[in-house]
């Protein structure tokens, strides 16, 4: 038996999922995974910058004496 597939032994195997309708439902399937992935990365992306600023802020205040956030013992 011969180790190497031909192209239409690989078609044979995929089936249904190699007609143009399946191809193109994954490939927008995969468009919308790509978008939503793109905007949700935008979001966190602005979301680390402000928490950055908001740290160095923070770390800037309490190096001139000002407590902005003070703990005490119970």
């Amino acid at each position: 038996m011969s180790q190497h597939m031909e192209g239409t032994d690989v078609l044979v195997q995929v089936g249904p999922f190699a007609s143009p309708p399946a191809l193109l439902v994954g490939l927008v399937l995969l468009l919308v995974v790509v978008l939503v992935a793109r905007i949700l990365l935008a979001l966190a992306w602005r979301l680390v910058l402000i928490a950055v600023v908001v740290v160095f802020l923070l770390w800037l205040l309490a190096g001139l004496g000002l407590e902005v956030f003070v703990v005490t013992a119970p």
